[in-house]
């Protein structure tokens, strides 16, 4: 009896490390694209959270809503998003939104990782090309940087309670989400 009963205990525990080694950034999450995860998490945003804001590019651009950005556009891609071009050549999606009268003020982008394999890659150039970036009209507060399962990837950076607010609703829209890096870019 003590047998059976340790090996039910030796199959349960066996359960239980895989279940927990399944809920990390590798997850795979069920999004339809890029514009999804902005729309959802701006959707869960009460009113008296939001501002004005525009999404897509010059040719796909769209009011109070994000929208779908043209990826191959790598120069617009960093003027508009701060993602530098050795980052773009790992994404086929795009989204995004920014506040319409300052982008700094609140800047979001979202992207599809062509190969999983490239995400921390990815997520570091964007880090490191935002953190040393010449900013005009002043500085945003914070960078935020955060993996939904192990294909997509959101940028923001902004005001500090803008991008708490827009980190706080991604993460309770995706469980997936996970913050990769959240850094201080006020001097």
């Amino acid at each position: 009896m003590k047998k059976i009963v340790s090996l039910i205990l030796a199959v349960l525990m066996l359960f239980s490390f895989a279940a927990c080694g399944s809920k990390n950034g590798g997850e795979t999450v069920e999004v339809k694209d890029a514009l999804e995860i902005l729309t959802k998490t701006w959707a869960a945003h009460a009113d008296e959270e939001k501002f004005p804001v525009a999404g897509g590019d010059f040719n796909n651009s769209v009011m109070d809503a994000p929208g779908k950005f043209d990826y191959a556009d790598t120069e617009a891609l960093d003027a508009m998003v701060g993602i530098p071009a050795d980052a773009a050549a790992y994404v086929d999606d795009a989204a995004n939104m920014m506040h319409m009268m300052n982008q700094n003020t609140f800047t979001a982008g979202s992207f599809h990782i062509a190969d999983s394999k490239n995400q921390q890659a990815f997520a570091d150039s964007v880090k490191e090309h935002i953190m040393n970036k010449q900013w005009m009209c002043g500085f945003p507060d914070t960078l935020i940087i955060v993996s939904v399962g192990s294909e997509y990837v959101v940028t923001a950076y902004g005001n500090a309670q803008a991008i708490e607010n827009f980190k706080t609703k991604l993460t309770q829209t995706y469980s997936a989400a996970e913050v990769m890096y959240e850094e201080s870019l006020a001097f």
